[in-house]
């Protein structure tokens, strides 16, 4: 696999060539490196570490939207990386073929006490996203309005960060909108009136209200950049009063204890006999008080035995009256009497039998024809009758 590309972007006076792989730059500027690979047709992507650290300096950041957009590299030191070399380590993966590839990258950080720029000014750009605005062109456009603006005779670009890394939301995919992006620029001579416009009362209350101030020069940058006039900052550090106070030292010696008095070699042995048997004793007990409760509930206390007796009792009681109402002396009913039979005069014996079961006879008999039923003749409502 081939060497990737290392392209810089930004102010070309942020930064100076110091042999391959070698750049210089300040903590009062922003660089970035774009990187793409040779073979631009392959999806790749790239890692980005301190070289000995798994991870990027904290104030160095890197973002790749898809394997086949390019990476940019990008970020602004702080004083306190003043003198140190800062090596990246950037590895290339190809996604297609499996092919890696390493490379170095030296930033050697410059103090920017020679150059100060005492007025910042931070914009927030609603229409572009993060790696749109570290274009060359792009931020080089931008520079220009805030330059007709301003009117500074040194201007330059000092932070650049996405509205993501300042708590902002990801926007939905419609109708092309964008992250947004903070860019903080520093210059050398005072804010213009034009920039001052948006501390007024009147455009303070409308920024209350969540309406757009006015602002005379918004013009120049509407054109390409949507500028949130709400979310401007602006900075002048010849007026802030340095906070920095003289921290007053002690000697560093404790006050005197007295002598050290280490223990003895010869220890006390101490019996854990007691202690063992609280320690067992003590919960058996309590768990052998909880299970006689439990059991006296369980067996002792049931409410279902009560109910189960009676039943049974209940049961008992219905048997022997059965039992009883079989071998009773009580006349029959009329309906169970022998009786004559109305054409023979032989005597019909009772329905049912001495043993038969009267607990479970219906009431009533169904009308159904019994062996020793009479047949009566129904009279014929139609031709003649004969004897």
């Amino acid at each position: 696999m081939q060497l990737p590309r290392w392209w810089e972007l930004g102010d070309p006076s942020a930064w100076t060539g110091q042999g391959r792989g070698t750049r210089r730059m300040s903590p009062a500027t922003t660089g970035t490196f774009l990187l793409t690979g040779e073979i631009s047709n392959d999806p790749i992507t790239f890692n980005t570490n301190l070289m000995g650290y798994p991870d990027r300096p904290g104030w160095l950041r890197y973002i790749q939207r898809t394997p086949y957009s390019d990476g940019v590299l990008y970020g602004s030191p702080t004083a306190e990386n003043v003198g140190k070399p800062t090596i990246i380590e950037i590895t290339a993966y190809n996604r297609r073929t499996f092919e890696t590839a390493r490379h170095n990258l030296i930033i050697n950080i410059m103090s920017a006490e020679d150059f100060p720029l005492p007025y910042q000014a931070e914009f927030f750009i609603k229409n572009m996203n993060v790696e749109e605005m570290l274009a060359s062109e792009v931020l080089g456009d931008f520079l220009g309005a805030v330059k007709n603006v301003w009117q500074p005779e040194r201007l330059n670009a000092i932070n650049i960060t996405s509205a993501l890394d300042r708590g902002g939301r990801v926007p939905l995919p419609i109708n092309d909108l964008k992250e947004g992006v903070y860019v903080m620029v520093g210059a050398d001579v005072p804010f213009s009136s034009c920039l001052r416009e948006v501390e007024n009362p009147q455009n303070q209350l409308r920024c209350s209200q969540e309406m757009e101030p006015v602002i005379t020069c918004d013009k120049k940058f509407r054109t390409q950049f949507y500028i949130d006039w709400c979310k401007i900052s602006l900075v002048d550090k010849t007026k802030q009063v340095s906070t920095y106070q003289e921290v007053i030292r002690g000697e560093g010696i404790l006050p005197d204890g007295g002598e050290y008095k280490p223990p003895s070699d010869s220890l006390k042995s101490r019996d854990y006999y007691t202690d063992f048997l609280i320690t067992l004793a003590v919960p058996s007990a309590v768990a052998l008080v909880l299970f006689l409760i439990l059991a006296y509930i369980m067996c002792c206390r049931r409410e279902g035995v009560i109910q189960l007796v009676h039943h049974s009792a209940i049961q008992k009681s219905t048997k022997e009256l059965r039992d009883m109402s079989k071998n009773r002396e009580i006349a029959w009913p009329l309906s169970t009497l022998p009786v004559f039979h109305p054409v023979t005069g032989e005597i019909i014996p009772p329905l049912h039998t001495d043993n038969y079961d009267s607990t479970n006879m219906p009431l009533m008999q169904t009308q159904q024809n019994l062996p020793h039923q009479t047949q009566i003749p129904q009279q014929q409502t139609t031709g003649k009758w004969y004897p």
